[in-house]
């Protein structure tokens, strides 16, 4: 049985930055839990990437938690809002906190995630947030890991005892052609992923919103293809 320093939670979107910190993660030797919420989204498409993802890079257990933020609403990814398209990336970051940010979704995330590594004794819960090249969302910024790490602390048995888990971002100051770069040294298979907020039915990418924009302009920056499936209409 793995003791409690090899092991780690892992939240697990079907993404492309999740599926680097899970490469990371095996690269590590760490015992891998991979965590995915379903919270209401529209790109349901996700949570069959990080099904594939998981079963890709293998994990210990992958655990599916439904918690449902479209009861609150707030945000073009869990209500009838449109999901904004075309967008220059340099406006958007401009532009403040966009209308595809699910209010306390990280939050929520890395709660559920502490507690599992509570009750599996992991040491490590590992999140796949970034700083730099991302659309303005408040709790992808190493003040919010910092912030939460405390809350690990405060709020939990284990942080009473002195054994919290740590919140690790590996990607918090990486670009996103740095990342792609890194998770393919990693042998990660891009193709597996999905990153859009307004996937088809069939799950293909519509090349528009400002999530395809990153991912594109990534593998652009990066010099390598860019293995996206995407829609038959998607324009950029």
């Amino acid at each position: 049985m793995a003791t409690v320093v090899d092991r780690a939670i892992i939240l697990l979107s079907g993404g492309l930055d999740s599926a680097t910190v899970l490469a990371i993660a095996r690269e590590e030797g760490l015992e891998r839990h991979a965590l995915t919420l379903s919270y209401g989204q529209r790109h349901i498409a996700e949570l069959e990437a990080a099904r594939r993802v998981a079963a890709a890079i293998g994990v210990e257990r992958h655990l599916e938690l439904a918690v449902d933020l479209s009861r609150i609403g707030g945000s073009a990814l869990t209500a009838d809002i449109p999901v904004p398209r075309d967008r220059d990336p340099v406006a958007v970051s401009e532009a403040g906190v966009p209308i595809t940010y699910v209010p306390a979704r990280n939050t929520v995330m890395l709660s559920l995630a502490v507690a599992w590594a509570e009750v599996l004794r992991a040491r490590v819960v590992l999140i796949g947030v970034n700083a730099l090249d991302y659309s303005g969302y408040p709790d992808c910024r190493p003040e919010f890991v910092a912030a939460f790490q405390e809350v690990a602390r405060l709020g939990t048995k284990a942080g009473l005892e002195g054994d919290e888990p740590r919140i690790r971002a590996p990607l918090i100051e990486m670009t996103k052609p740095e990342i792609i770069r890194r998770g393919l040294e990693l042998g990660v298979d891009y193709g597996l992923t999905t990153s859009c907020y307004d996937p088809a039915p069939d799950g293909a990418a519509c090349g528009s919103c400002d999530s395809c924009s990153l991912r594109r302009r990534g593998f652009e920056a990066a010099g390598v293809p860019d293995p996206t499936r995407y829609a038959a209409q998607a324009t950029w």
